[in-house]
């Protein structure tokens, strides 16, 4: 065989082998899908990778849509609306029960901390879509009478109540619940590795493809504003959900003098305590949301001590001292986060 056969055949070889190679990278290539958009009152923002390149959007957006006309205050006919100007709704979505089961099990385990019957106290105070007034001890003890989540009852078809006056109001959970639902979509699409945030509130499953760890999501400082944030902490995520809760920007002033939109359920009063903010780290985002916000009424030391007592909830406290700001980490996440001074 002459040298001019050998490299033809040789440059077949080749060429063959490169074509083979090739195919086999792009059969086993990766894409980062990066969405974003606005639901529920604030922006949403999804990362995932996806063997097939696929644009999730179009579904995503139509599931919080849907969601949306189940727990939204903000729309007159969704059902939660419906329940708050009347007295019995009938579940035409699969969302109301699941938000309401959780509830529950968070308001008892709480003590009431947690509780979404604060709908009036949230209007009166002038942090819902409702007319804000002036509030003193007589209004809030008159508030008072028609809160507390054993005035709702429900069945698996239905919810009611014996006081037209008592409403709902699931801000404090519906953003985790709606990340939730997210990523059982996103993973109903074969789809591995994600990181959902709403507001947020983040589910991250998985890792980074792209920079091979596990995701990280950022603790905003106390002392930032919107027009100059910065981080207190990093948070390593993978296969794990996590929820802020913290007194950072939803506050109005008023004659000098800023109240917060913590409220307790119990007192009927803005929290004013030395917690500064709560992320709460669990299996569901649900789970965290509603914990975080526990976690903001109960306080620092009641928060500790309640950590103790539950085996899935992790969290990362930040808190004001005589000397400054400091920071609590539960050992189940401790490995994971890196504190800024």
């Amino acid at each position: 065989m002459n040298n001019r056969v050998k490299n033809a055949i040789y440059s077949v070889v080749l060429v063959s082998l490169v074509f083979i190679v090739w195919k086999y990278r792009q059969s086993n290539s990766i894409h980062e899908i990066r969405i974003e958009g606005k639901t529920m009152g604030t922006t949403y923002h999804i990362t995932y990778f996806d063997k097939e390149g696929r644009n999730l959007k179009p579904q995503i957006d139509s599931l919080l849509e849907v969601f949306n006309q189940s727990l939204s205050t903000y729309l007159k006919e969704s059902e939660v609306s419906l329940f708050n100007t009347g007295n019995v709704v009938h579940f035409r979505l699969p969302f109301f029960l699941p938000v309401l089961e959780k509830s529950e099990e968070i308001t008892t385990l709480s003590e009431g901390a947690f509780d979404p019957t604060v709908m009036p106290l949230v209007n009166a105070w002038g942090f819902g879509p409702g007319r804000k007034m002036k509030i003193d001890s007589v209004q809030v003890d008159s508030i008072m009478e028609f809160v507390g989540f054993d005035k709702v009852q429900f069945n698996r078809d239905s919810i009611w109540k014996e006081d037209k006056r008592v409403q709902l109001d699931f801000s404090a959970i519906a953003k985790g619940y709606g990340v939730d639902e997210v990523a059982n979509l996103i993973r109903s699409q074969g789809i591995n590795d994600w990181f959902v945030e709403i507001g947020g509130e983040i589910s991250a499953f998985g890792k980074n493809q792209k920079l091979d760890k596990p995701w990280e999501a950022g603790v905003l400082h106390p002392n930032s504003t919107y027009e100059n944030q910065s981080f207190k902490a990093y948070v390593q995520l993978q296969d794990k959900a996590m929820a802020t809760s913290g007194n950072y920007f939803n506050y109005y002033e008023e004659n000098g003098k800023k109240y917060a939109h913590t409220i307790d359920p119990s007192s009927g009063y803005t929290i004013r305590h030395e917690l500064l903010s709560a992320s709460v780290f669990a299996k569901d985002c649900m789970t965290a949301d509603a914990w975080a916000t526990a976690f903001m009424v109960m306080g620092k030391k009641k928060t500790i001590e309640k950590l103790e007592q539950l085996s899935d909830v992790d969290a990362f406290l930040i808190y004001s001292t005589d000397k400054g700001i400091e920071t609590f980490v539960s050992d189940g996440m401790a490995s994971a986060i890196k504190i800024n001074p």
